[in-house]
């Protein structure tokens, strides 16, 4: 199992220890570092200063929005960054919520999210390839534009840049079953959100080289509730706000996973302005099933559960360099 570092978003600015916290992962033998999106910092300019500080480690984007651009565009983003760090780029890709969607990129969220992947990874596909100009017949995004207000003089185009890689490699997030499912037929690897080791999805036969990289939080510590504390607050934000009561794919994982009247509590707290509340309403034990918390033994005990089939990576969640070092060590 290779070991990734997820930084995720910033949060007010920019966030001085993600250079040092990646050069360690790198000096350490960590595989990948990842960078995300919310609606604050984007994905691909912080990972393209990680890219100029580092010289060997992968790079990937667990998630960028397809929201945010347009396939092509995002396309444009991965060949271009692939270019300037010597073919490290790995593209994680993500369809996000309506609550985000509508309400901040201000588009409509697709009334069938899986032909809108779908649509989505093969026009990025296509762009990668470079074999011909691109060109789709598609419900959420055609190429050319072909809709009533169309001026009927696009036409189709290949990318000016020649990819370095016609294969870089597409991740997808997903959450619901169904999507999972097309994941796994379409694209080059999965992105789990909140991975339970102890209770891992039957998945359908996968492709050779398929990735299977969840993520976790990480921290070697003494005291397993304390540092349970920023996972249960992580979880409290995404099962709480992170959609709305009646549609949020973060609160139907966790319903799914067997803590659904938890996840309905959450909910209910989060909305009534209860931040700390809700963040106290989330299990313990859920939180400590998906996260790498606690002494190096217990922490040593546990991983060997984490690298079990399908899990080919795992990503960590981990300001704390000294808990790195410890992992590279436990995973050596």
């Amino acid at each position: 199992m290779r070991l990734g570092l997820a930084l995720g978003y910033w949060g007010r600015g920019p966030a001085a220890e993600h250079v040092p916290l990646a050069q360690e992962a790198e000096r350490l033998g960590y595989h990948s570092v990842w960078t995300a999106e919310a609606w604050g910092s984007d994905a691909f300019t912080p990972l393209t200063w990680l890219a100029a500080h580092t010289s060997r480690i992968r790079l990937g984007t667990a998630v960028a929005q397809m929201a945010a651009r347009s396939p092509t565009a995002t396309a444009m983003h991965a060949l271009t960054l692939d270019h300037l760090s010597g073919g490290r780029m790995t593209l994680g890709l993500g369809l996000s919520g309506p609550q985000v969607v509508e309400g901040w990129y201000g588009r409509p969220f697709p009334a069938s999210p899986l032909t809108a992947v779908r649509e989505y990874v093969d026009v990025v596909r296509q762009v990668l390839r470079r074999a011909a100009p691109v060109e789709l017949d598609g419900r959420f995004h055609p190429l050319p534009y072909r809709g009533p207000d169309a001026t009927g003089f696009g036409r189709p185009l290949k990318p000016i840049t020649h990819p370095l890689r016609p294969d870089l490699p597409v991740l997808l997030g997903a959450e619901g079953p169904k999507n999972v499912a097309q994941t796994c037929r379409i694209a080059d690897g999965w992105l789990p959100l909140y991975w339970s080791p102890f209770r891992p999805p039957q998945l359908p036969p996968l492709p050779p080289d398929f990735m299977v990289a969840p993520m976790a939080q990480a921290r070697v510590c003494a005291d397993v509730a304390e540092g349970l504390l920023p996972v249960k607050a992580m979880l409290g934000f995404y099962i709480g706000g992170m959609g709305h009561a009646t549609r949020n794919f973060h609160a139907d994982l966790m319903a799914r996973m067997g803590y659904a009247q938890e996840a309905g509590r959450v909910q209910e707290l989060f909305a009534a302005g209860r931040r700390e509340d809700a963040i106290k309403a989330v299990p313990d034990e859920f939180a400590d099933e998906i996260s790498l918390i606690g002494p190096r033994a217990r922490i040593a005990n546990r991983l060997d559960l984490w690298r079990r089939p399908p899990v080919t990576d795992l990503l960590l969640l981990s300001p704390d360099p000294h808990t790195l070092r410890a992992l590279a060590n436990l995973n050596s």
